[in-house]
């Protein structure tokens, strides 16, 4: 069941409650790895690569109990084996990463493949990853695979990122929460999901200063302790469902919708003529939004939305206002500052009728309110992407279908349900 039917062309419209967010779910679970004490999350989403995890850990000896209609799962490491039972982690996630320090931690030594695998968007480097497990006191040995050892534990470190990366931010928290002395990593991605590690990590016995700031002190502990952690709403899905509702023209409001990191949300929303109220911690989408593009105060320059790390207007939600853009009249300019294969997609796009012109491989212009029709279209391996195509295809009368977008499953677990709850006809094939 890969490809999805959609009969669009129906005003969406009703309350929808988002999942718990993949991107801190998973570093979330990599860091129950680091006490042998129970944790229990709760407001878990019920995605494919935790699963993995899931299994992963329990091959290894975890007691992991995972109540999927509560959302709660509870685990004990305290079972956790020295050495890997296959040798090998699990595949085909970029999430895997993630789990270095702690197997570093109980292990002393792992072998990785020099291929680190995730979505389409484009080549994703573990040199990062493998730095800043240097500077806090691993040896790397180079190969294929790559050998990894810890002899004498985490220590310390100062490190300044080249780049504000989320997972290379995620793993050195991990580390320097058990590190000997005090660490510090400057240029720190703040997305909440990595807000929401910290938090985490802090709930079980970590000294964490700076969370949401571009600066991290840790100080080290000897050991982490049991805790009860909730996994944050997925921001991602609140904007997904708000957006869905501008492009069919229908009312949604999304509950738990994080009213603190929506400013630069609202205003992307704002550029292309959709308002997004918040009542209380629910946000509001009402029918029959405007879908007119705002002109630029600067003459003969295009309005334009730049995504890049946190606190810029998220990478992840770009290819949702480019669907949007669509339905909107004016023409409006995209920049990916992130991902060199982000509009690999415009031609799939195109099949609608809209009208794209890619620039290079970081920016394109969308001359929205172009005529669109159903059409069949092939999803790449990217979650946005294959969301933003459903949404176009919800919003055009007639059946069009999207080609493997399975993939939206791995970060929205009920997207069908929620869509169907909303009037949506669709259906996996």
């Amino acid at each position: 069941m890969s490809d999805l039917i959609v009969h669009g062309g129906k005003p969406l419209a009703g309350t929808i409650t988002p999942s718990g967010n993949k991107n801190s779910v998973l570093p979330i679970f990599c860091a129950t790895l680091l006490t042998d004490e129970p944790v229990t999350l709760k407001n878990i989403p019920d995605i494919t690569d935790l699963d993995k995890l899931v299994a992963f850990a329990r091959h290894q000896g975890s007691h992991i109990e995972w109540d999927r209609a509560a959302g709660v799962m509870r685990l004990d490491h305290s079972g956790f084996k020295r050495k890997l039972v296959d040798d090998e982690l699990p595949q085909d996630m970029r999430s895997t990463v993630l789990l270095y320090p702690a197997l570093l931690h109980r292990l002393k030594k792992i072998s990785v493949p020099s291929n680190a695998k995730g979505c389409s968007l484009g080549v994703r480097e573990i040199d990062p990853h493998l730095e800043i497990l240097r500077a806090l006191g691993a040896a790397i040995d180079a190969g294929d695979p790559l050998v990894i050892s810890l002899p004498r534990g985490f220590t310390g470190a100062r490190h300044w990122l080249d780049y504000m990366s989320v997972t290379v931010t995620e793993n050195f928290a991990m580390a320097a929460a058990l590190a000997r002395g005090r660490s510090t990593l400057i240029n720190a991605a703040s997305e909440p999901h990595v807000q929401d590690l910290c938090a985490a990590l802090a709930a079980m016995g970590a000294k964490i200063e700076g969370l949401g700031t571009s600066r991290l002190e840790i100080t080290g502990v000897k050991k982490l302790h049991g805790a009860t952690i909730t996994i944050g709403t997925d921001y991602h899905e609140v904007v997904t469902f708000l957006a869905l509702g501008a492009i069919t023209g229908g009312e949604v409001r999304v509950k738990k919708s994080l009213p603190q990191h929506f400013d630069l949300i609202t205003r992307a929303f704002q550029k292309l003529g959709v308002t997004v109220e918040h009542d209380g911690t629910t946000a509001v989408v009402h029918r029959n939004q405007k879908l007119a593009i705002e002109p630029a105060f600067t003459p003969n320059l295009l309005p334009k939305i730049e995504a890049a790390p946190w606190p810029y207007f998220s990478v992840d939600l770009l290819p949702l206002m480019i669907a949007l853009s669509t339905r909107a009249t004016g023409t409006i300019h995209f920049w990916n500052k992130v991902y060199e294969n982000g509009f690999s997609w415009m031609p799939e796009l195109a099949k609608f009728g809209a009208h794209v012109v890619v620039l290079d491989p970081h920016r394109i212009v969308v001359f929205g309110d172009r005529p669109l029709r159903p059409a069949v279209v092939d999803s790449p391996y990217v979650i946005r992407a294959a969301v933003a195509l459903t949404m176009v295809a919800a919003a055009i009368p007639g059946r069009s279908v999207v080609r493997n977008a399975e993939i939206i499953k791995r970060a929205h677990p009920r997207f069908v349900e929620n869509l169907r709850s909303l009037g949506a006809e669709l259906e996996w094939k």
